[in-house]
């Protein structure tokens, strides 16, 4: 579970009903169904017409990945590949094939084979960059549901509060001031939740999915250097001092001090 995503929604949704509360206002007042079904209805309704089914139904998925913490361990792949480099220099690059089947990363297990079966090193990068570029592609079409939403809850949310206009003009003859004031409040609810949907959850799904996409990629990326570097025939330290650029500073020196 990633914790800050969790961290993030629920000290969210505290602060706005400390505020409420604060403000004098009761949770009930902030309750309206009808603004409900216009608002988070009607922008799933719109994000649904401007994907296909497909993409509907996979949200959940893509979105419990925003949820779930990367579990793919960067020093550790370097130094995996870095120990293939040395044991490649020492017995051949035919060596590595007992050793592919350990692998975890189909990314990874797809380029070693490839060196192994003497591929051109060029048609090596050429088809392991295509593939990340497909990766990039995806993930992009996944996370577009919620940026979508995102943009429609605000829409959405005015066009409720719209609705809500037209009824408390509707009624405005009456005279009664007391329910001019609960109608315009009722009309600005809407409002409230689109901007809720889009600034709370919505448009930070889509910023952490981004990274989340980032992330995989500098991993893969790490992947088809350490792979290229493997199939020349690179020092295993020169492997490693590579490789080791894609690492933060603290994370160099832990490698470092784990190599030493």
């Amino acid at each position: 579970m990633d914790i800050a995503t969790v961290i993030g929604l629920a000290l969210g949704l505290a602060l706005m009903l400390l505020g409420v509360v604060s403000g004098g206002l009761s949770l009930t007042d902030l309750i309206d169904i009808p603004s409900v079904m216009i608002t988070f209805g009607g922008a799933a309704a719109g994000t649904i017409i401007s994907f296909p089914w497909t993409s509907t139904t996979g949200v959940g998925a893509v979105t419990k990945k925003a949820f779930q913490t990367p579990t793919f361990d960067l020093p550790n792949l370097i130094t995996t590949l870095v120990s293939f480099s040395e044991k490649a220099r020492r017995e051949g690059l035919l060596a590595l094939e007992d050793d592919i089947n350990e692998l975890p990363e189909e990314f990874l297990k797809k380029g070693i084979q490839l060196v192994v079966d003497g591929t051109d090193p060029e048609l090596v990068r050429n088809i392991m960059e295509t593939e990340i570029s497909n990766t990039a592609q995806r993930h992009a079409y996944g996370r577009a549901w919620w940026d979508a939403y995102a943009g429609f809850a605000p829409g959405f949310g005015m066009l409720g509060t719209l609705v809500g206009l037209v009824g408390m003009l509707k009624n405005l003859g009456g005279g009664d001031a007391s329910a001019i004031g609960q109608g315009m409040a009722t009309a600005l609810i809407t409002t409230l939740y689109g901007s809720l949907a889009q600034n709370l959850f919505a448009a930070p799904i889509v910023r952490k999915l981004t990274r989340r996409s980032e992330d995989e990629l500098v991993i893969k990326q790490v992947m088809v250097e350490g792979t290229l570097s493997i199939q020349s025939g690179d020092n295993p330290r020169i492997v490693k001092e590579k490789l080791a650029s894609f690492l933060t500073p603290s994370e160099r020196a832990a490698l470092k001090d784990d190599g030493d």
